[in-house]
């Protein structure tokens, strides 16, 4: 199976070039365009298959589109189900790569060493997005929350509005007396994993749980993927939850506290974070998971991110597979697909530096003897 290098391509509506299916409330982008790039499509072409984190939802769609836009003979599908569920798919050897908003820890590692015919998986970081805080609050359009506030709202301790605690940093809001609903995932998810990962680390004793994908109490309100927490929020009154940003819509999100400033989210404050965070200390050569550091990159970061992977084998039993993973994710993981996510999605595009020790990785794939 040989790669070949096609030329650029002109961007070209979602709708006419994706093929990604979602399940559950998650919906595929259906408009926008994918702006020009290039691909190294794997000749005579092939059908990949993943499954995962919806967060990365819409920028998979993006990259998809403007991947089999060039490598006209590949299809592409993607199955938005959850970071969890795509993990779990992998490992049975359901999908060839999966999406993570969290990189496999070790005991779904020794569990995918059969699949990945007896190599190891590697976590690729991809996509780079800020976690809003997202809330539906009539005659209030902005908010500040400090990270013990947020622990507050979401451990149902503070479950008014007008609560002393956030009427103290917002004195100008006019903040009914109704009662807060909070909404969280009710799948596994590698968004709630990132959010409690930071209110574990941010918010102190406020915050008594350990970081997981699994929601640790019983829901007030709960959605399947970031879609159906958007529908959670937007059908209710007081409501507030944390989605994947680019999820966002017209909900309102809060500015998050950060020292003694609030920070609202952008790409940019979000690449503040990983800028400051180190690789996992249990990385192996090609693995590149990071260690995300939510309180150690100054007033300048917005605190609340997330790092999603696209989750490898390093060595596949098909020599199709391996050419397919390596072609697609070297276009997601190149300049011109990261600046097809962030002009999507608003993400925050890898770094040079986190493209270069990347393809050391992508090159590593190959196919067993």
């Amino acid at each position: 199976m040989k790669l070949s290098r096609n030329g650029r391509f002109t961007g070209l509506a979602l709708a006419g070039a994706l093929a990604l299916s979602a399940c559950g409330s998650d919906q595929a982008v259906e408009n926008g365009a994918a702006p020009a790039g290039s691909a190294d499509c794997v000749e005579g072409g092939g059908t990949l298959d993943g499954a995962g984190s919806s967060a990365q939802e819409n920028a998979m769609a993006t990259w998809i589109a403007g991947y089999t836009g060039t490598c006209e003979d590949t299809t592409v599908n993607y199955d938005a189900v959850g970071s969890g569920a795509g993990r779990t798919q992998f490992i049975d050897d359901a999908v060839t790569f999966a999406g993570s908003d969290a990189a496999m820890d070790e005991t779904e590692t020794e569990k995918a060493a059969e699949r990945c015919n007896g190599s190891e998986v590697v976590n690729i970081p991809a996509y780079i997005a800020p976690i809003a805080v997202a809330f539906n609050l009539e005659g209030v359009d902005s908010l500040n929350l400090t990270p013990e506030v947020i622990a507050g709202i979401f451990n149902q301790e503070i479950t008014q509005w007008d609560d002393e605690a956030i009427a103290a940093d917002n004195p100008d809001a006019d903040l009914p007396s109704s009662e807060i609903v909070p909404v969280n995932r009710s799948d596994e998810s590698g968004t709630t994993e990132n959010f409690t990962a930071y209110l574990e680390e941010a918010a102190g004793d406020e915050w008594p749980h350990e970081a997981e994908g699994d929601w640790p109490i019983e829901p007030v309100e709960a959605g399947q993927g970031n879609s159906g927490v958007v529908s959670a929020i937007e059908g209710g009154e007081g409501t507030i939850g944390y989605i994947e940003a680019s999820h966002l819509g017209d909900l309102g999100a809060a500015a998050v506290g950060v020292g003694d400033e609030f920070v609202e989210f952008s790409p940019e404050a979000a690449a503040a974070i990983v800028d400051a965070s180190s690789p996992r200390e249990q990385n192996t050569e090609h693995d590149l998971a990071i260690d995300l550091d939510y309180t150690g990159a100054g007033a300048d970061a917005y605190p609340i991110v997330l790092v999603a992977y696209e989750v490898a084998c390093l060595e596949y039993e098909s020599e199709e597979d391996a050419e397919l993973v390596k072609s697609f994710l070297g276009y997601v993981t190149s300049e011109e697909g990261q600046e097809a996510s962030a002009e999507e999605t608003g993400s925050a595009p890898l770094t040079d530096e986190t493209r270069e020790n990347i393809q050391p990785t992508l090159d590593a794939i190959t196919a067993g003897s």
